[in-house]
């Protein structure tokens, strides 16, 4: 019978009570969190997609209540769990209304939900709608809510690393520290109240009364998702025993806590089909009581365990019970997931969740351990017509006449959407199918040739979608046609959009089509290295997420891997090649330098114009030796002139000089003139 995979819920109980459970992802989707009613399992609480919070009851089989947070979209329910059996002494008198304030609620009747916002609501089932609201502890979503077992304390983790103490009575934070560096995804509070288990990537157990470490748990290699106490021992007696899950992790461990301190290593492991989903425990009060669990995997299985916590247990231990649930759809049956299970306080019945989050099956049925398989057969469908309680319910139907006419938001006008009589929708039916082009037009029209021209933005764009689209279509119908023309495409704009625009489904067939075409000739893989490129670059996170990814691109490394294999000494001989070639060249061209004649082949002589002559000639000095001569003389003779100049010029100052020493220089110009 084949696995159904449902979404990851963690929920699991310690000392007959249910506690939260987690969101977390499962191939895009998320968890819902769910949990039954302490002790008497009478109420269900589950958190749907939407963020709306709704109870069920498990005797009538119909909705309770319905609540729906104030940022149910934005910050959606992450985790669920139930008050212990106990009366309320003070309540937060915070954000509360005034005709609540003489009203104690038990803490059976409060619900406590962690949201992404960091914040954590109290719902209250007695009066059908919020109690309070913590806020201010955490920055980010919260993973997990616990709640004291004697004081008015409640201890929620997060991804911020931190936990925080609430104080009921009133609404703010007692205390907060650092648990790990990784994000607090579960907590879990020893059934006296005096230690906390929290688990990230290890598992911490703290004294809290000093908030420091009491131990600490290695042994999970991914994150830890479920802890619970199966005890109620104190640690002392070396009889205190918790058991863990982690996310992608088939076994569940059980973990002593010793005196001596020698309990690095778990003790027992239960084997599981699938990683736990949800978790029910009846603890064990001394030794010569079993421990009994019900476990929900994520395959939609049930596996219930019974086992004498003594000490350690070489082998892993098997379920001694095995449940599916499973409907008929035509002759063959269908397995239908479960949702939680609970044990029930007579120790002989189960109280079952299975179908679908929007209108779950509830159903209590007794389970034989002697048959180590058991499948029920429901029909889940005619058990879905469940009967809602309009009592509490506050979803109301509007009552709708005949003469009322009913306006369509969101249309011009606000008017209702124009009908087609049978003619014109037969008529407009025609000319849609004339119109439609084949498969062969649209490739004639987009132009997929090699030297196609580039066109626009806009063509561009609409090609790139055709492309894509044509694609998809030749890989789903292995047309090699549509596909050689696509893939000798050499732009790589055009190519990176095309790729981009492909549907993650289509990524895996594309790279196989392409390995194969890798194989082919060498000149081909020029092409189809681009897409190669295209396809890794463009769509890493989707291949990153496949858990066969080695065996998927394994052929492909080793292709590739082949191929340049060679290329470093490839490299080494063209290099060698090339320097012997060019030496070679070198050698040659000397030797042509060498023989290179100096004699002119060809001797040009331009004949002169008389005009030309003269020219010359008279730029040309004679060549009569006397005129030389007397130009040297002239030369000489203004040379001489130039030096008496320049020595009476030298005399006249001098005189000057001695005329002022004397006070010549005051005299009047015309004794000047007389002296003349």
């Amino acid at each position: 019978m084949r696995a159904i995979q449902f979404s990851l819920t963690r929920v699991s109980r310690a000392d007959g009570r249910t506690r939260n459970s987690k969101m977390a992802a499962d191939g895009g989707r998320s968890a819902l969190p769910c949990t039954f009613s302490p002790k008497s399992q009478q109420f269900l609480a589950l958190c749907a997609q939407d963020g709306r919070l709704r109870i069920w009851n498990t005797d009538s089989k119909t909705l309770q209540q319905e609540y729906v947070p104030s940022a149910h979209l934005s910050a959606a329910c992450t985790c669920v769990t139930w008050g212990p059996s106990r009366a309320v002494q003070d309540v937060p008198q915070r954000k509360r209304r005034k005709c609540d304030a003489g009203s104690a609620p038990e803490m059976s009747d409060l619900l406590a939900l962690g949201t992404a916002a960091g914040s954590v609501l109290i719902y209250s089932t007695v009066k059908g709608d919020l109690h309070c609201t913590l806020e201010g502890g955490h920055s980010g979503p919260v993973n997990s809510v616990q709640w004291h077992p004697e004081d008015s304390v409640l201890y929620s983790g997060s991804d911020d690393t931190h936990i925080a103490e609430w104080d009921l009575q009133t609404g703010t934070v007692r205390c907060k520290w650092k648990a790990d560096r990784s994000a607090v995804s579960s907590l879990c509070i020893s059934p006296d109240g005096k230690l906390l288990l929290s688990a990230g990537m290890t598992i911490k157990m703290w004294n809290l009364e000093t908030k420091q470490v009491y131990r600490k748990f290695t042994g999970h290699s991914t994150m830890v998702t479920t802890l619970c106490f199966a005890t109620t021992r104190p640690p002392d007696s070396n009889g205190m025993y918790f058991l863990s899950g982690a996310a992608h992790d088939r076994l569940l461990s059980v973990w002593q806590v010793r005196s001596d301190g020698k309990d690095k290593n778990s003790v027992v492991s239960f084997t599981l089909t699938d990683e736990p989903q949800h978790i029910d425990l009846q603890t064990s009060n001394c030794k010569d009581e079993p421990v009994r669990l019900a476990v929900v995997c994520k395959d939609g299985q049930l596996h219930l365990f019974e086992h004498f916590l003594n000490g350690p247990c070489k082998k892993p231990l098997s379920p001694v019970c095995s449940l599916q649930v499973s409907t008929m759809k035509g002759d063959s049956p269908v397995p239908v997931p479960l949702l939680a299970a609970a044990l029930c306080a007579d120790r002989q019945n189960l109280m079952l969740a299975y179908g679908h989050h929007l209108q779950p099956v509830m159903e209590k049925t007794p389970f034989n351990t002697s048959e180590r398989h058991t499948c029920l057969v429901r029909d889940v469908h005619g058990t879905l017509s469940l009967s809602v309680d309009t009592a509490v319910s506050k979803v109301k139907t509007p009552v709708v006449n005949k003469q009322s006419k009913v306006l369509v938001p969101g249309l011009p006008g606000h008017k209702a959407p124009i009908r087609l009589t049978p003619n014109e929708a037969e008529k407009r039916k025609k000319e849609d199918s004339t119109t439609e082009m084949s498969i062969e037009e649209r490739l004639e029209q987009i132009e997929l040739s090699v030297g196609g021209r580039e066109a626009g933005k806009g063509t561009s764009s609409l090609q790139t979608d055709s492309f894509a689209v044509l694609l998809v279509q030749g890989l789903e119908s292995n047309d090699q046609r549509i596909l050689t023309k696509i893939f000798q495409t050499k732009k790589e704009i055009l190519i990176k959009n095309t790729v981009a625009r492909l549907p993650p489904q289509a990524v895996l067939p594309l790279l196989e089509e392409l390995s194969r075409r890798l194989q082919g000739h060498p000149f081909a893989a020029l092409l189809i290295v681009q897409w190669f490129k295209a396809v890794l670059t463009q769509h890493t996170s989707y291949l990153s997420s496949l858990p066969d990814l080695v065996s998927q691109l394994g052929s492909i490394y080793h292709m590739i891997e082949s191929r340049v294999k060679l290329y470093q000494q490839l490299t080494r001989l063209h290099g060698k090649l090339y320097l012997l070639m060019t030496q070679v060249a070198t050698n040659n061209s000397a030797n042509n330098v060498g023989n290179i004649s100096h004699k002119a082949k060809l001797v040009y002589e331009e004949e002169s114009s008389d005009e030309d002559e003269d020219s010359r000639d008279e730029g040309r000095p004679d060549d009569d030796s006397d005129n030389w001569e007397e130009d040297e003389a002239a030369m000489e003779l203004t040379e001489d002139t130039k030096n008496h100049k320049d020595e009476e010029d030298d005399e006249e100052e001098d005189m000057n000089d001695e005329s002022k020493a004397n006070g010549d220089s005051d005299l009047d110009p015309e004794n000047e003139s007389e002296e003349e």
